[in-house]
């Protein structure tokens, strides 16, 4: 039998992704044949016409049949790029999905304000460690708590500082929530689990069979680790400290309620590429006035 070409599986896998009804099938087909074959965008063309061993054809069916499962492309190569990194994946982490790069534009701005002076913030729910790496980057003055309930994500967000050299500022930390920490901190950035429990069902197959419960579920109305951060951050935040966050679509005004009531004064949002409003950014209330631009 003669063995296949670079282009003939590269058209069969797109056919067949497409079949399954992935809307991704083209980029996906791509994906996965370059890494199965060890290929990059360039060799796809260049190298269209040459043919693939049994053992390069064989590691391609494997991701192939893993696709067609559901399973995302980026967990089946081990990794996705966010920000100006890439992140491992693990059955632990939450894949990191450009809606968060709002939340870290976000943050990263507000940060970078406070000026060069020592700067310490939480990463709540950290998974990869894309949110605290990113600013650990891009403020190299700054500090960062990552915590996470998974010792999974806490070991895969500790490779991931590592691979982007920011090692020595990552302080990995197992709590729940903010509740091991005392005060003072600088700023607490988070994206939450806020799905409301009820909704689970309807995700996509992707997400709802491989990103971790833990990251989703946000409770009945999908605000329940929100209640726990204001409340936590309150505590370890002093007058002028700083609370980033993650929101699902149509939370914004329920989430600013909360942080309001506990004492944080609502400042401004972030929408995503797709114009959903997706980060908002609260201050602890120093003087009791509430100037509530969200709510």
């Amino acid at each position: 039998m003669t063995a296949p070409t670079v282009a003939s599986l590269l058209g069969d896998l797109r056919a067949r992704l497409r079949a399954a009804g992935l809307e991704s099938a083209d980029l996906d087909a791509r994906l996965l044949v370059a890494a199965a074959l060890e290929l990059d965008a360039a060799g796809l063309i260049l190298r269209a016409g040459d043919r693939v061993d049994a053992g390069a054809a064989a590691r391609l069916e494997t991701m192939a049949a893993r696709r067609l499962g559901f399973e995302p492309v980026h967990r089946i190569l081990g990794y996705r790029a966010f920000g100006e990194h890439e992140f491992a994946l693990s059955p632990d982490t939450l894949e990191p999905r450009p809606d968060t790069e709002a939340l870290v534009d976000l943050a990263s701005e507000v940060l970078a304000r406070r000026g060069d002076g020592p700067l310490l913030f939480a990463d709540v729910g950290t998974g990869t460690g894309a949110i605290a790496v990113c600013l650990l980057s891009r403020l190299p003055h700054s500090r960062g708590i990552a915590i996470d309930l998974a010792e999974g994500a806490l070991a895969m967000a500790r490779a991931n500082a590592e691979a982007a050299g920011v090692a020595d500022r990552f302080w990995p930390l197992r709590a729940d929530y903010l509740s091991a920490l005392r005060p003072p901190l600088d700023a607490v950035v988070s994206n939450p689990p806020y799905i409301p429990t009820a909704d689970l069902d309807g995700l996509d197959p992707g997400v709802r069979r491989f990103d971790p419960a833990l990251a989703l579920d946000g409770g009945a109305d999908g605000l329940d680790a929100y209640r726990r951060i204001v409340e936590e951050a309150a505590r370890l935040l002093p007058a002028g400290g700083d609370l980033l966050l993650e929101i699902g679509r149509g939370q914004e005004h329920d989430v600013a309620r909360l942080a309001e009531a506990a004492g944080f004064v609502s400042m401004a949002w972030r929408s995503d590429l797709a114009g959903i409003v997706r980060a908002l950014w609260f201050r602890r209330d120093s003087d009791g006035e509430n100037e509530g631009r969200i709510a």
